[in-house]
């Protein structure tokens, strides 16, 4: 869980870490002379070092097409970001213009803090990824100009599904025929667990289900089924029919929907043994990717943000298909980074000026064609494409996963509470010290009372 969160918003091209910062920069300090000591400068933060050289790049060919405008770029790091921006919004130091995701910006906008994006740059904006616009449209009016985005899909190792004989793009999960919530029709429909049984093998050579086959000394684990929210069960909840919040951005999880698509991944944990057991994926989020990388899981279904870890380091031939198909079809996550207008700018036209360069095709080609991260300028992404296509990787399964099918990521001014009070219930569920019905429940209700 904690490990989604944050790297559903982390660019690949750090998925290692991040690194130093600089300390916020007042927005009143622009004005800064330039050679006719009438150019001014508009501050631009973001969480990650990685993307700083691609907006560095993109900045400076705006600021010789608008000679009167010059951009900072600063860095807060992740683990300071969320603490530093409330203060520097009530000191009157926050940036011009800073990057946000769906889980904090809503108390901003409804705090009054941000500038409204329907009003300053209007309303008609199809040049934009459509899923990210609808994630930041709140009360009516958009709050953020799309920049980066992620969708899931599924990493296979090309050996051990050749071996299997397992097709990556046929997979399809069914809830148990006795389940509460199960889609109709039979668990007979159900070609995954079949699919990870075969791809699971102990030491001795043994698959799950196989007699003799020892779930303690597992070589090789089917795939990732983990307390993973972007990558794993908030799309099976879509995917079932569940919905993760409600209308007034409730959690609602706990639907029979929702609880029979979580008994299915947890079973896939601690009934089949096909997946890692939650001991180690509940502690360590990037451990079934360090399985995957190293041949010993043959599924990873994750999303972009873990391309370039996995093309750096994975000792295996592997590819991209789409993502495991439910009940319902194939329905991804799909999250992005916006950037947001500071509404206690000082330089509201300057600022403005950049807000629309940032939402250009022009100005995100930077991002896309160094391979940081999909552009939320539907024209750019292409660039991003070509560039894993050019290191033997097909990412357009991302792309159709995007534009298919979709469920919104956490919402609501409150959510950041409530996630931090259901984690520990859920992952206690994973871990199997609770019925699985009985600990959605409880998790949902201790969600719902942190927002209240």
């Amino acid at each position: 869980m904690r490990r989604s969160l944050k790297t559903l918003i982390t660019l690949a091209a750090t998925a290692t870490g991040l690194a130093a910062c600089s300390p916020g920069t007042p927005a009143s300090s622009g004005n800064a002379a330039g050679a006719s000591g009438s150019q001014q400068t508009v501050t631009f933060r973001l969480w990650d070092e990685g993307a700083k050289p691609a907006y560095e790049a993109s900045f400076a060919q705006f600021t010789k097409e608008n000679p009167s405008i010059n951009v900072k770029v600063e860095v807060v790091p992740w683990d300071k970001y969320w603490t530093q921006l409330p203060l520097d919004i009530s000191a009157g130091q926050m940036a011009d213009i800073y990057w946000v995701n769906s889980s904090n910006f809503a108390q901003y906008a409804d705090a009054g803090n941000l500038m409204d994006i329907s009003t300053t740059l209007g309303t008609d904006h199809d040049e934009w990824q459509k899923s990210i616009v609808d994630l930041y449209t709140r009360g009516g009016k958009l709050w953020g100009v799309p920049q980066i985005w992620d969708s899931i899909a599924l990493f296979y190792n090309k050996d051990l599904l050749a071996k299997a004989g397992v097709d990556p793009a046929n997979l399809t999960w069914v809830p148990d025929a006795g389940a509460s919530g199960s889609a109709s029709g039979s668990a007979s429909a159900d070609t995954l667990l079949p699919a990870l049984k075969k791809l699971t093998m102990d030491e001795a050579g043994k698959h799950a289900g196989e007699a003799g086959f020892d779930p303690e000394t597992i070589a090789t684990y089917g795939m990732n089924a983990q307390a993973d929210l972007q990558a794993i069960y908030r799309d099976f909840l879509a995917q079932n029919g569940a919905d993760f919040q409600d209308e007034k951005d409730q959690f609602a999880f706990a639907s029979p929907e929702g609880i029979a698509a979580f008994q299915y991944i947890i079973d896939l944990i601690n009934k089949h043994h096909v997946a890692p057991p939650a001991s180690e994926t509940n502690t360590n989020g990037d451990f079934s990717r360090d399985q995957f990388v190293k041949g010993n899981m043959a599924l990873f279904q994750s999303g972009p943000y873990n391309l370039k870890t996995i093309a750096d380091t994975a000792s295996i031939e592997w590819g991209l298909a789409p993502m495991i198909a439910g009940p319902k079809g194939r329905v991804s996550v799909v999250h992005g980074v916006v950037a947001v207008g500071n509404e206690q700018t000082k330089h509201r036209e300057a600022t403005t000026e950049v807000l629309k360069w940032l939402g250009s095709a022009k100005g995100q080609m930077p991002l896309a064609e160094q391979g940081i991260a999909f552009p939320g300028a539907t024209q750019a992404q292409q660039a991003f494409v070509d560039f894993w296509a050019k290191k033997g990787v097909d990412v357009s399964v991302f792309i159709e996963a995007a534009n298919g099918a979709t469920a919104p990521a956490p919402r609501g001014p409150k959510v950041n509470a409530g996630q931090v009070a259901f984690t520990p219930t859920l992952l206690d569920t994973f871990l199997g010290n609770r019925p699985v019905a009985d600990g959605v429940k409880a998790a949902q209700e201790a969600g719902n009372a942190a927002m209240k």
